[in-house]
């Protein structure tokens, strides 16, 4: 297939720390032969350098009517800075609040009015592909951000666990609509998920059954603040415990009374580090017992951008081939809780195929 349109018009829910990462991300590897960090250099004839951010929206007044490349340093934005970020021309917008700033992070921050024409807005920059990044349990809010791509005609990469993709009210919706869809609740580059699901997996092929287990994160940054309202984490549970679950044990699973996994607490001085304790118990031949633990220390945004940056080139690619029933295969590779679940290898193997393209 050959690339007509190379440029890639992307609007982004949410200037925080994922946000940042996002965006320092596009400028290091457009700017740079360096393809290290990178899960794939080209995606269907799209590179990074093909990304092009026409839109951005937040809630928090600090950062609405700044120019993105000072947003997404403002507080209490805290992950890594990896790159300079020239004014990028693209002012912060206000969006809609609903029920998208949880009861802790209201004493942190001061909302900005909402937007009295987010579609306009919307339609008006030129984007294509909107990513959400709005906080976990912003159930209102992603709903009707979801319903506005559908009536902009702009593909929705859902990267929370809110239920969109994987809902089947929604992901109809999407569909009659002809509208791009991916999700839903990115999975991280290497992440305690990612690390956790393949773990269980080695213990179903390799003949061992898992019998309990646990994985249990701390962090610093808004995300775990955030989710100390145990209400607005229990799609986040859900989504990561599913995505463990679905592999283990052959595809039987394993019973909700002995398996633990999600945010555990919010540890300030951390940052946007994250730190996972993953534990699994199993019996092996003979019924051996057969354990084990891992600690895992990750900067949390960065782990999810490089995984949101193939997601938006994925969803260009199948966009301009028409081809939008391969973004479950998409959802599949790339979200915790995508609309079917398919193995990592094999769904890899599928879209490697699918996206080739001579002289790339």
């Amino acid at each position: 297939m050959k690339v007509e349109n190379k440029n890639i018009k992307v609007a982004i829910l949410g200037i925080g720390n994922c946000a940042s990462s996002f965006v320092q991300g596009v400028e290091y590897y457009s700017n740079s032969d360096n393809e290290d960090g990178l899960i794939s250099d080209v995606i269907g004839g799209y590179k990074v350098s093909d990304i092009e951010i026409v839109a951005a929206y937040d809630i928090n007044q600090s950062k609405v009517g700044k120019d993105l490349s000072e947003a997404i340093f403002s507080e209490p934005n805290n992950t890594l800075k990896f790159s300079d970020v020239p004014s990028t021309g693209v002012i912060v917008e206000s969006g809609v609040v609903k029920d998208g700033v949880g009861k802790f992070v209201k004493d942190i921050i001061e909302t900005s009015p909402d937007s009295e024409n987010f579609e306009d807005s919307l339609k008006n920059s030129g984007a294509e592909i909107i990513i959400n990044l709005l906080p976990v349990g912003s159930d209102e809010a992603v709903k009707f951000y979801a319903q506005a791509a559908i009536n902009s005609d702009v593909g929705f990469i859902n990267c929370i666990p809110v239920f969109i993709a994987r809902d089947n009210e929604w992901y109809q919706k999407f569909k009659e609509a002809s509208v791009p869809l991916i999700g839903d609740d990115i999975k991280s580059q290497v992440g305690a998920t990612i690390v956790h699901r393949a773990l269980a997996q080695l213990f179903s092929d390799r003949g061992v059954k898992l019998e309990n287990t646990y994985q249990l994160n701390v962090g610093g940054n808004m995300d775990f603040l955030n989710m100390l309202e145990e209400d607005r984490l229990e799609t986040k549970r859900t989504s990561k415990t599913s995505s463990v679950t679905s592999v283990a044990n052959k595809g039987s699973g394993i019973s909700p009374n002995n398996v633990r996994i999600g945010p555990s607490d919010y540890v300030k001085w951390l940052e946007d580090r994250k730190k996972a304790f993953i534990r699994l118990e199993g019996k092996a031949f003979g019924g051996a017992p057969l354990n084990i633990e891992v600690q895992l220390e990750v900067w949390d945004s960065p782990n999810s951008a490089g995984v949101t940056i193939d997601a938006v080139r994925y969803m260009k690619f199948f966009k301009e081939k028409n081809d939008l029933d391969s973004l479950d295969l998409v959802s599949a590779w790339l979200m915790k809780a995508p609309f079917k679940s398919i193995k990592d290898g094999e769904v890899l193997n599928t879209l490697h195929k699918l996206t080739h393209v001579e002289g790339n």
